[in-house]
């Protein structure tokens, strides 16, 4: 297994940061672009949550970014000292509504679910953990 993790407050600002280390984890296991593009519109949708909905103002979260490379496929783990959420408990939004009719988000939740094989959240010692897995081909 190959893993690798970094850390960054969590500001809208950090997010090319994270891009670039999920890219150049990406890129040195030599994985296929569409497979990374998954992760990033999920690590796009996950980490802007946490940083629009998961910090009062006034606040600094930071967020832990790992992703862990098996046989089996990449497991990105979204993590943040935010109040408790579980983002998977929120129900799903109805897709066949017209937009005029459908409430502002809960898409982002929703597409994450779809683009990953697995996905899971846990709250460990004190901290929201958000775990995508997608298998390779």
């Amino acid at each position: 297994m190959r893993e690798q993790r970094t850390a960054v407050p969590g500001e809208a600002a950090q997010l090319p940061q994270l891009t670039a280390f999920l890219q150049q984890f990406c890129s040195s296991a030599a994985l296929p672009a569409a497979q990374v593009l998954t992760f990033e519109v999920a690590l796009e949708e996950i980490f802007m949550n946490v940083v629009m909905h998961g910090t009062a103002a006034g606040t600094q979260r930071r967020v832990e970014v790992s992703l862990a490379l098996t046989d089996e496929g990449l497991t990105m783990t979204v993590e943040d000292d935010g109040p408790g959420f579980d983002p998977l408990s929120l129900p799903p939004p109805d897709v066949r509504a017209s937009l005029a009719e459908r409430p502002v988000g809960g898409l982002g939740v929703f597409l994450v679910r779809q683009m990953m094989d697995a996905v899971s959240y846990a709250r460990v010692a004190g901290r929201n953990q958000l775990r995508m897995t997608k298998h390779l081909a």
